[in-house]
């Protein structure tokens, strides 16, 4: 099983470069970033995975750094450790300019990208910055496709309902023929829909081992539906810390394995990685993961 890390640097924080060059000294697998460029002060739109009642957006929300930047102080520092979105706001962004961004850093990093992708939660952010609210989802597949076609040809051009372009020459190409890999963090009742037609992998979050299996036992079935290849997928699962020491937690990842994933993302959004603390914390969560 992979481990890697979903990690929200900010102005309190360690920065990104000392963060990722210690993960990577310690076997972490990845570094996932998260992405909200800006959050709009007041809000009606409840934050997914909580309960009627529960409090407002956490302040860590209004401190997210730049993905992209963070990213590339984070590939300069290290050789091995993949750079991943976690997940990229993909209608938030222009697809030109992300296309170029995550090309070049794919290039430049030798490889080492993955653009886990969601569409955004957060209505009053997303209208601020562009979105087709009610349609994002069909918007960010066709921004997706726009990339690729970057991407993937030396005169690429577009015709679609979000974003049109004449042939245009859009370069560094990426180290990866294609590009880097698309893995969708969804758990919409389309989502393994989108994940079979026109993903690279599934990246949930806050799934039990058995609510994998049963989401991948549906992905399989998608898969075959539309004629791609299950084997090919990347599936990862991310969650918040485990309960336990390590035999029990490695007991846990044990599981999710079995139930299909091959890595496992500890999200520690709210953790306070502050630059007199991170090393120390790294080497505790490594002895009980890694």
């Amino acid at each position: 099983m992979k481990i890697g890390l979903l990690i929200a640097p900010n102005e309190h924080s360690a920065n990104p470069a000392d963060l990722a060059r210690a993960a990577e000294a310690l076997g972490f697998e990845s570094l996932w970033l998260p992405d909200h460029s800006v959050m709009p002060v007041h809000t009606a739109t409840p934050l997914p995975e909580t309960r009627p009642g529960e409090g407002g957006i956490p302040d860590i929300y209004y401190h997210i750094c730049d993905p992209f930047v963070a990213m590339a102080m984070a590939a300069a520092a290290t050789t091995r450790l993949m750079l991943a979105t976690g997940v990229l706001l993909v209608p938030e962004r222009n697809p030109l300019l992300a296309a170029n961004e995550l090309a070049t850093l794919d290039r430049f990093s030798g490889g080492r990208v993955i653009l886990g992708i969601g569409a955004g939660w957060l209505r009053e952010e997303s209208e601020i910055l562009g979105v087709d609210f009610a349609h994002r989802w069909t918007q960010t597949r066709e921004y997706i496709a726009a990339m690729r076609e970057l991407w993937a040809r030396d005169k690429a051009s577009f015709e679609g309902r979000y974003v049109k372009f004449p042939p245009l020459r859009c370069y560094p190409k990426p180290a990866r023929k294609g590009g880097p890999p698309v893995v969708i963090g969804s758990k919409d009742k389309n989502a393994l829909r989108w994940v079979a037609r026109w993903g690279d992998g599934w990246c949930p979050m806050f799934l039990t081992p058995v609510q994998l299996k049963e989401g991948l036992d549906k992905l399989r079935a998608e898969c075959a539906a539309a004629g791609s290849e299950f084997s090919r997928m990347d599936i990862t699962i991310m969650r918040r810390e485990l309960r336990g020491a390590r035999a029990e937690v490695q007991a846990v990842l044990k599981h999710y394995a079995e139930a299909g994933a091959h890595r496992f993302v500890i999200m520690m959004l709210d953790s306070g990685l502050r630059p007199e603390h991170y090393a120390a914390e790294l080497r505790r969560l490594a002895a009980l993961y890694v």
